[in-house]
């Protein structure tokens, strides 16, 4: 049965995919299904073994009222990459209300996630509450970007509200919510936030052999910061004048992990 549904306060739609080892050295996708807005397609894999998945935006969206989800599983063993073609930009719509879109990762001990999708871009008059949740067995590895953009050329931004938690073990290693925009608590924008930077973005490595070896805390150049988390983990921060500056430094921060 088809689960999405359009109502008069908007789209809700949801996407899954589950990535186990094949028994031949690759990663099978046994569930790999989306609905509506959110289409998977899985593209050529590596040659280590890692499944490929790409998130494609069928329809706009999110829009005002709209609740997307997407949820991703990693069995011990398999290794996955999720990516999206595109941007998603969230716009205002017909409907009222705040857009929704949920992210649910869980990775167990042995499995590697890679989740790299593209920028998300708040568009004028839009309002998106984003949550993104990774839950990860103890020797579990995950890259996770997110990079968020206030405003096409030219305009101003929509509210929009980020969380990303993080769970290692059972245990929360980091639980942070940014909210920008209109109606934004106060000083969202000032030199304690953003500084007048339109592109922020967050990057997790979560790798075992950081119990042993925790990543030093240090800045990357001009906007970029790296802290270690209370567990095998590192997040690094960065803001930017614009979305192409933003990814430059999260990739120099990555390729700094080795």
């Amino acid at each position: 049965m088809d689960r999405m549904s359009a109502t008069t306060t908007g789209v809700r739609a949801t996407a899954r995919m589950l990535a186990r080892p094949d028994g031949r050295g690759g990663t099978a996708l046994p569930v790999l299904a989306g609905e509506g807005p959110l289409a998977l397609r899985r593209t050529r894999g590596s040659a280590d073994g890692e499944a490929r998945v790409m998130l494609v935006g069928a329809m706009s969206g999110p829009l005002g009222g709209d609740h997307f989800t997407v949820e991703a599983g990693v069995e011990a063993g398999a290794r996955l990459l999720v990516g999206s073609a595109a941007a998603t930009i969230a716009l205002p719509g017909q409907a009222k209300g705040e857009a929704r879109y949920d992210v649910r990762l869980t990775v167990a001990d042995g499995g590697e996630l890679r989740w790299l999708p593209e920028q998300l871009i708040s568009a004028n008059g839009s309002e998106l509450h984003v949550h993104t949740w990774a839950d990860l067995g103890p020797a579990a590895r995950l890259v996770l970007r997110e990079e968020q953009v206030l405003g096409r050329a030219g305009e101003e931004p929509g509210r929009l509200t980020s969380r990303l938690s993080v769970r290692i073990a059972g245990r929360a290693v980091l639980d942070q919510e940014l909210s920008c925009g209109p109606g934004a608590p106060g000083g969202w924008d000032g030199p304690a936030g953003l500084g007048g930077h339109r592109a922020v973005g967050q990057l997790v490595v979560v790798r075992p052999e950081f119990a042993e070896r925790p990543v030093p805390a240090r800045v990357l150049g001009e906007g970029a910061a790296v802290m270690p988390l209370a567990g095998p983990a590192a997040l690094v921060t960065a803001v930017a004048p614009d979305a192409l500056r933003l990814r430059r430094l999260l990739d120099e921060a990555l390729a700094s992990f080795g």
